[in-house]
């Protein structure tokens, strides 16, 4: 197989076209140069052409006409009136997002519109893929919540190409930050962070660990509220009483990070978490540990998920009105479908938090 840079050369052409497509170069219902004129341009043979043609057919960006040659598809060309909206999620089947995606459901079926729903497993690489999907079909919008939403956002070009298809999107949870200017509907997630530090503070907690996911804005945010809690109260900040953790090792860095500090003999008395999940995976380290919660130390989540009105304790948690806020992102997009501008928009950015005091927590 031929390869150049560490693509194979098919691989090359095939998104070297997909970009001219998507960035409007080839238009659609366009012809394609011939798999001759191809072969000649790129200095490569009819098969690997013939090769780099059959993916972009398979993924709907050109069709093949028998006799007459190869054109980019007229799916690309009119994405207006077909009352489909796309709906991009980090995860669908569990923790909060059936209750978000029910709230978002519930607006745009009221108004007509069906749900083209999808999910990236919090992966950049997916998200492209599900951005460069959608972008063939006919869509009116797109809900989406960003992937590692505090990295460099490495798919700008799709947003630049739903731009120039006068696509409109709206980001729900997280934004990138060279797209903190496109529409959103978000929690204030430092606000939030910062109440439930103080919460602890105030019950007369002394050694608060945070624990804060890396690689989305939440984390970030979260962590600045527990920082300006720390410092309105006077409290050093201690690096060491920080915990950062990836996507990818959710499942074991913090409950391990948790057990190295109880190992070492810091004494601590409360712990903000991330959010109910971690909260959890928390709890059962310290039980491992024979550390009683609240007595020992107190736990606070994030987000009032399920678990944390109905684990084995109870968690003290900031709410996250998940239906509604997926209603609220419904509600901005279809604004924006309808060309309502950012000064006459009714549709509220930011959920002010609220905190739920339930049994993980107690005064010291």
């Amino acid at each position: 197989m031929a390869v150049e840079n560490g693509k194979a050369k098919y691989y090359i052409l095939m998104e070297e076209l997909k970009n001219a497509i998507l960035s409007g170069k080839i238009k659609p219902g366009e012809k394609l140069p011939s798999e001759n004129e191809l072969s000649l341009k790129y200095s490569i043979s009819r098969h690997t052409v013939r090769k780099a043609l059959s993916i972009l057919t398979n993924e709907g960006y050109i069709i093949a006409e028998h006799g007459k040659g190869t054109y980019c598809s007229e799916r690309l060309k009119n994405h207006s009136a077909s009352k489909n909206i796309a709906v991009v999620t980090t995860y669908i089947s569990d923790y909060i997002f059936p209750r978000l995606i029910k709230g978002i459901d519930n607006v745009l079926t009221a108004n007509g519109y069906s749900i083209i729903l999808k999910n990236t497993g919090n992966s950049r690489k997916n998200e492209a893929r599900c951005l460069d999907d959608i972008m063939t079909k006919n869509i009116d919008g797109l809900i989406i919540e960003p992937s590692k939403s505090d990295i460099y956002c490495k798919n700008i070009n799709q947003y630049n190409n739903l731009d120039q298809l006068g696509i409109p999107y709206v980001f729900i949870q997280g934004t990138y930050q060279s797209l903190k200017d496109k529409p959103s509907i978000l929690m204030d997630d430092m606000e939030g962070s910062y109440m439930l530090t103080k919460y602890l503070i105030e019950l007369g907690h002394k050694s608060i660990v945070g624990i804060f996911k890396v690689d989305d804005s939440q984390g970030v945010l979260r962590h600045k509220g527990y920082v300006k809690a720390l410092n309105e109260a006077g409290f050093p900040y201690d690096p060491d009483k920080v915990i950062w953790f990836h996507t990818e090792d959710r499942d074991i860095k913090p409950k391990e990070s948790i057990k190295d500090i109880i190992l070492s003999k810091v004494q601590i008395d409360g712990i903000v978490c991330y959010n109910d999940q971690i909260a959890y995976e928390v709890i059962r380290e310290l039980q491992d540990m024979n550390k009683k919660v609240p007595e020992d130390i107190s736990v606070t989540g994030y987000d009032d998920s399920m678990i944390a009105s109905n684990g084995p304790i109870k968690l003290t948690t900031i709410a996250h009105p998940k239906e509604k806020l997926g209603e609220m992102a419904a509600e901005l997009l279809l604004e924006k479908i309808h060309g309502i501008d950012d000064n006459e928009s009714k549709v509220a950015r930011l959920i002010e938090p609220q905190m739920i005091i339930r049994e993980s927590c107690m005064k010291r």
